[in-house]
């Protein structure tokens, strides 16, 4: 229960992370995107400050969540910063939030119930063998790589969604080594010894890398998908898989899959909201004020 605690509150961290900073470059002009410049100005801004602090918080909790919990049990839970950061957003924007979004953030919620509770989780252990560790890295990297081909060659929302998925992978096995971080050091080992540590050093600077490659070809409706399910997705099947964890079967199965169906359904909802582009909700109330003020 404390690994499912801190998950939520990780997933709330994330998603005041991404509203405080969205809040704080909104007024930054289009000509300043990458330059040092902007991110000069931004330092100077407390909401920035306050979403990258909230940003770390949200991983550290995240890390101690997959360490004191299993991974297919609280991994899950991360898809709750969707709803989160439209419920955010509509509190610092002053933006009501519609009708259909209330009805998929709903739905995602009650799915998140069924899946998390029908799945239910239990044993498993990170520290596996080499040989196992090796072969779900493998296969994970072989996907990972095949989207990325797959998505350079492709065009806009057809590339972003590729790579939103491929990003969701190495998100997915991101929480994976963290998992095997924490259940070396909870059984005596050393921080700087364990190889999961490096790994992370190197997955997660290129899952970013990735991110903001997945954000720039296309918009956020086919890219947020990618992001939001492929991860749990992803770590279930870790834990599932590599950690040897076990889940219900019997009728629960069927309380999973349909707690996974209603996830994806309410996801791919959120991420067609206006609230995830306040320019956006902002050029249609001009084009909405433009079409009143025409004369019949």
């Amino acid at each position: 229960m404390v690994g499912i605690v801190l998950m939520i509150v990780a997933a709330l961290l994330n998603a005041a992370a991404s509203v405080l900073q969205r809040r704080a470059t909104k007024d930054e002009p289009d000509s300043a995107a990458f330059s040092v410049g902007m991110v000069l100005d931004l330092v100077r801004r407390p909401a920035w400050i306050l979403g990258i602090l909230a940003m770390l918080s949200g991983f550290l909790l995240h890390g101690i969540s997959i360490s004191l919990s299993q991974l297919a049990l609280v991994q899950p839970l991360l898809v709750a910063e969707l709803p989160f950061t439209l419920i955010l957003a509509s509190w610092a924007f002053r933006m009501p939030i519609p009708r259909r979004d209330w009805l998929a953030i709903g739905m995602q919620s009650a799915g998140l119930a069924a899946f998390v509770g029908c799945l239910a989780p239990s044993g498993g252990d990170p520290r596996v063998p080499a040989a196992t560790w090796a072969l779900g890295i493998g296969a994970t990297v072989i996907a990972v790589i095949t989207l990325v081909v797959l998505g350079y060659h492709g065009r806009h929302e057809h590339r972003a969604a590729l790579l939103g998925i491929a990003t969701g992978a190495t998100f997915g096995l991101n929480s994976s080594l963290i998992a095997g971080i924490g259940a070396a050091v909870s059984h005596g080992g050393n921080l700087i010894t364990t190889w999961q540590t490096y790994g992370v050093a190197v997955i997660a600077p290129l899952s970013f890398f990735m991110l903001q490659n997945a954000l720039q070809a296309g918009n956020l409706v086919a890219s947020q998908p990618g992001f939001t399910l492929t991860n749990p997705l992803v770590s279930v099947a870790w834990g599932l898989a590599v950690f040897d964890e076990h889940a219900r079967s019997g009728l629960f199965l069927i309380g999973t899959i349909s707690g996974a169906a209603l996830i994806g359904l309410g996801t791919i909802m959120l991420a067609q909201s206006v609230m995830l582009d306040p320019t956006q909700h902002e050029q249609q109330d001009r084009s909405s004020g433009e079409s009143g003020t025409q004369t019949p």
